[in-house]
């Protein structure tokens, strides 16, 4: 019989570990993800080394333990825990759920308790216990069948400690750990100890006497009067901190080591909480599902060379059936019909051939119904089928009913509404090494569920739709939208590929140049993408207080440059190099790979991605191009009309996020600002540190600026304070002079949660929702975070919603004045145009007129707009 091995996790310990090990990370919806990220990373190491056939994650049960008995200041000085990290509990809560491992608190009592006794217990039934924290205080546990592994710097390095290796580092014994922080203390949990007792005078101390109470009761043979005195004083507080570092190996824990059993991860589902969270390094490492072939043979589609008359009528699901996601390069497979009881398929190669099918799909009084309208235009444009009349698209209709399930394919949205038959295409294609398109008879078979599906649930989601009161929404906003945007996709943007190599040859030089600064300034060279020979130089020869360390010496991390920036050039250099060598590699050798032969980039834009309503762009991201510094900027000069001698024009609104707060706050002096063209910053700054406009400094007004933004995205005392470079405390009092400045945005703010608790979701102007399920949970990390997602939302979406309704009435207005401009790209607040010379001075007209009309607001919506040789240009 194979031995039980038994692994228990510390799980605050592990989840602050990754929190502050990680920067911040978020996922397109805005949630906080790093903590989530280097918990998975954390498990997936430890699963695969350990092999655990028992295991739980233990979690301290709240602020108050048996200690605060003994002792009130326990753990008293710690800060509050960031809202960024308190948002992610229940993410990896419900990922550890996934992995089908045990979970466990005890009121009174904290992790360490629970492990401890669980250890005791696996032990005395004879099995092998690997416990693994951050926190050296359980190295006290280890013995001959259990060893503590502490993470170190980072969130894979982890030190095993065996009695062995508690000797060895220590000269002590597991169980003296316990004495050594009685007599020393530990700040981390305000364990007060001996004052000016260190770690190596309690070594030496408990070398000779073997324990505290050996201490005192040999307190005559210590050498050293101030030493003999100082014990001697606080002999109390040595006693007690002794008691509070002693975890308790037998709490009241009403689970055993027979329950514990780990039967394996439920993959589907950790599959879909890293879709939600946007870990796609951790997805590809997960193996694809076998094809389902038995779940093949249970539909009938017959593979046909012509469309039946009896398909070619008002309301039938088509489906374009591609080799891969990207539609503009994806093999095109066929075409699948369906009008819920006939379903057949078409050969690409069929499709084009049928003329009768081809004036069908081009039927405007035909309504065609899809999955995603957006990618069947693109790909019958490619067979050469223009295609109209798209009345039902089941993508959009699920995202705008609930936008927090951010799905793509039709089998997971199928899934939503409760229809089961459709397997997921890496089941019928396999992944990776192992993708390949079967016989056309399966392909068909998949292909013609999907349009199947679609024919059937068209009824159902629409009536949801109506009942929320968001069809409006949706036939108005976001279904023409998608036309618009598979045209600017199509249309794409030509990228000059001489002026990119040539902006990297000049990053390139630039490279060049600070690295020669660098030497110099170092007096050697070495390599500077090492992090070991650069953290050598700085911290060793150059003597820089080093920040933080990792298994292979001092970090060399950003956050910890930054820091040290003011003490030293090198540190200024070595930032700039890394942001010059990302650009170069990332930006410019990106966009290089994503030109096509006609020389465009054609980007995809999600338009059911974000829970805000904001369009996202991928492969490229040309919303990302870096512009805060200038060799970003010049990124720009590439983008260049597609025809000789034309422009590019740019319009973009002016923050039309702020302005849609004052909206919907109704705050007066926000309005006014407004109202008045005042600079808003500036405006803010002097209302909050109660001085005239003209008094308020450069860092008054970058304060300002981003507690107004921040606002809008949710700020918190503890990202501000990461963006100004100030204390928590310091931070938090900013925002609380700004809400007293602002009580119309402060009113808005209770107003919003108020209005989530009562609902469940909130909505924009426009109707777009948002639901909020953990606005009145018990558990205070997911009901803040709902709360904060309640107070921006609404204006995040506002903002998405009024561009977008911009551009389609921009469509409408270029069509109406028979114009040859075309709309290109759209960077969140921003849109940019190509056009004949000629039509400049039209487009600085009409551009502005329609983006500035698109939704009435208390004050003016604004918009600047410019033409010019590039994109770069316009600016």
């Amino acid at each position: 019989m194979t031995k039980r091995k038994v692994l228990l996790l510390d799980g605050n310990s592990l989840a602050y570990r990754a929190f502050f090990a990680l920067p911040l990370l978020t996922n397109d919806q805005g949630v906080h993800t790093n903590a989530v990220y280097g918990f998975a990373m954390m498990l997936q190491k430890i699963l695969e080394e350990e092999k655990p056939t028992h295991m739980l994650v233990a979690w301290d049960a709240g602020k108050t333990t048996f200690r605060h008995e003994t002792f009130k200041e326990y753990k008293g000085g710690r800060q509050k825990t960031p809202p960024e990290l308190s948002e992610q509990f229940p993410y990896i809560r419900k990922m550890l759920d996934a992995y089908k491992i045990r979970q466990y608190e005890l009121n009174s009592y904290e992790a360490d308790d629970i492990i401890g006794t669980l250890s005791r217990e696996a032990a005395h039934e004879g099995a092998e216990t690997v416990v693994i924290s951050g926190d050296k205080d359980l190295t006290q546990l280890a013995s001959g069948d259990v060893t503590v592994c502490i993470t170190r710097k980072g969130i894979t390095d982890i030190e095993r400690y065996t009695p062995d290796h508690v000797m060895e580092k220590y000269g002590l014994t597991p169980e003296q750990i316990i004495d050594m922080k009685g007599l020393m203390g530990d700040s981390s949990d305000n364990i007060p100890g001996v004052p000016g007792v260190g770690e190596k005078t309690a070594i030496k101390l408990l070398k000779q006497f073997g324990t505290v109470e050996g201490v005192y009761e040999g307190i005559g043979e210590v050498s050293g009067k101030k030493l003999k005195e100082k014990l001697e004083e606080n002999e109390e507080l040595a006693r007690m901190s002794k008691q509070l570092a002693t975890i308790d190996t037998g709490s009241p824990v009403e689970v055993k080591i027979g329950d514990l059993q780990y039967p394996g991860p439920d993959t589907d589902e950790i599959v879909k909480i890293w879709q939600e969270l946007n870990f796609k390094t951790l997805l590809e490492k997960l193996d694809a599902p076998a094809p389902a072939e038995e779940e093949l043979a249970a539909f009938e589609c017959p593979v046909t060379e012509h469309a039946p008359e009896s398909l070619l009528a008002d309301g039938v699901a088509i489906h374009l059936e591609l080799s891969g996601e990207q539609y503009h390069t994806a093999e095109i497979l066929g075409l699948a019909l369906s009008d819920g009881e006939e379903t057949v398929f078409i050969r690409a190669e069929d499709v084009k051939a049928d003329e009768r099918l081809a004036e069908w799909l081009g039927d405007e009084s035909r309504a065609k119904w899809c999955t995603d309208s957006k990618a069947a235009l693109a790909a019958l444009t490619r067979l050469g089928v223009e295609a109209d009349g798209i009345g039902f698209d089941l993508l959009l209709a699920s995202y705008i009913a609930n936008p927090s399930v951010s799905l793509t394919d039709t089998a997971s949205i199928a899934k939503e509404f409760g229809w089961t038959g459709i397997p997921s295409d890496e089941a019928v294609y396999g992944k990776g090494a192992r993708k390949a398109v079967p016989a056309v008879e399966d392909v068909a078979v998949h292909a013609g569920r999907k349009a199947y599906a679609v024919a059937k649930l068209k009824e159902t989601a629409e009536e949801k739709l109506k009942a929320n009161e968001q069809f409006e929404l949706y036939r108005q906003l976001e279904l023409p939208l998608a036309s618009i945007l598979g045209k600017m996709e199509a249309q794409g943007v030509k990228a000059d590929r001489d002026t990119l190599l040539h902006i990297g040859e000049d990053l390139s030089g630039k490279l060049a140049a600070i690295e020669r600064e660098i030497y110099e300034v170092a007096g050697e060279t070495f390599n500077i993408n090492s992090t070991k020979q650069l953290g050598t130089v700085l911290f060793e020869k150059l003597g820089l207080p080093p920040i933080k360390k990792t298994k292979t010496g001092y970090s060399t991390a950003a956050d910890v440059l930054e820091k040290l920036a003011d003490r030293h050039e090198i540190v200024r250099h070595i930032l700039e190099y890394r942001q010059l060598g990302k650009l170069n590699s990332t930006y410019i050798e990106g966009l290089l790979k994503e030109i096509h032969p006609d020389g465009k980039i054609h980007t995809y834009y999600q338009q059911a991605l974000t829970q805000t309503g904001r369009l996202s762009s991928t492969s490229p991201n040309l919303q990302n191009i870096p512009v805060r510094i200038e060799e970003g900027r010049k990124i720009r000069k590439a983008f260049i009309p597609s025809e000789p001698g034309w422009m590019m024009f740019a319009a973009d609104y002016s923050q039309i996020e702020l302005r849609v707060l004052a909206h919907m706050s109704g705050d007066e002096r926000l309005i006014q600002a407004f109202l008045d063209g005042a600079d808003i910053h500036t405006r803010t700054a002097g209302d909050v540190f109660h001085v005239s406009p003209e008094e308020v400094t450069s860092d008054m007004r970058r304060a300002a600026k981003a507690v107004n933004f921040g606002i809008v995205y949710g700020i918190s005392d503890y990202g501000l304070s990461q963006s100004l470079n100030i204390t928590r405390k310091e931070a938090g009092e900013f925002i609380d002079r700004y809400l007293k400045s602002f009580p119309g945005v402060k009113a808005y703010m209770d107003s919003s949660v108020a209005e989530a608790r009562k609902c469940g979701y909130v909505t924009t102007l426009l109707n777009r929702r948002r639901y909020l399920p953990d606005i009145t949970s018990s558990n205070f990390n997911l009901r803040s975070f709902a709360e904060r997602t309640a107070m921006n939302t609404p204006i995040q979406g506002t903002a998405a919603d009024i561009i977008k309704k911009a551009m389609i009435m921009m469509d409408e207005r270029l069509e109406k004045e028979g114009l040859k401009a075309r709309m290109l790209l759209q960077v969140h607040d921003e849109l940019i145009f190509e056009c004949p010379p000629e039509e400049v001075a039209v487009l600085e007209k009409i551009v502005p007129d329609v983006m500035e009309s698109a939704l009435s607001l208390t004050v003016p919506l604004k918009v600047e707009s410019a033409s010019g040789a590039s994109w770069y240009d316009t600016k």
